[in-house]
C-alpha cells in the first residue's frame, strides 16, 4: 500500500506542469498527461467535471468524463471566496454538501439560486 502511494505522488508531481504540451498518441491515449491534467484544474464549463483519472486517462475514456484540451485551459475557482483560510472554504463546500443531502428537494446555496433571468451567475472567474 505505502509503495502505491508513493508511486502515485511522484506520478501526480510531474504532471502539474506547463512545459509539457503533448506527448505521443499511445501514452496520451492510455495514461493522464500533464494536457489531460490541466482540463481537469481547468474552470471553463466545457472542461468542468472532467479527466479525474489519477495515472490512467482509460477509465475516464470508458466512462465518457474524458476531455481532450482543445484551447488554453483558465485554472481557478468556479465562484469566488470571501475568505483565505482553507478550513473555511473546506467547511463551506462540505456544509453545502450536506445540505444538499439534507434538505428539501430542490435547496441550493444562496449564491447560485437563478436571477429572474434564469442566470445563476455562476461562471469561470476571469483573471
Amino acid at each position: 500500500m505505502a509503495f502505491c502511494s508513493s508511486a502515485n505522488l511522484v506520478y501526480q508531481f510531474w504532471i502539474h506542469t506547463e512545459r509539457i504540451h503533448r506527448l505521443p498518441r499511445l501514452v496520451e491515449a492510455i495514461f493522464n498527461t500533464p494536457s489531460h491534467h490541466r482540463v481537469h484544474h481547468a474552470s471553463q464549463g466545457g472542461y468542468l467535471d472532467r479527466n479525474f483519472g489519477g495515472i490512467l486517462i482509460v477509465w475516464d475514456r470508458l466512462f465518457r468524463s474524458f476531455a481532450p484540451e482543445t484551447y488554453q485551459p483558465v485554472f481557478g475557482l468556479t465562484k469566488n471566496t470571501s475568505t483565505y483560510n482553507p478550513l473555511r472554504v473546506a467547511a463551506r463546500t462540505w456544509g453545502e454538501r450536506w445540505c444538499y443531502l439534507f434538505r428539501c428537494p430542490g435547496w441550493r446555496p444562496s449564491d447560485l439560486v437563478a436571477d429572474a433571468s434564469g442566470v445563476t451567475g455562476v461562471g469561470p472567474v476571469t483573471p
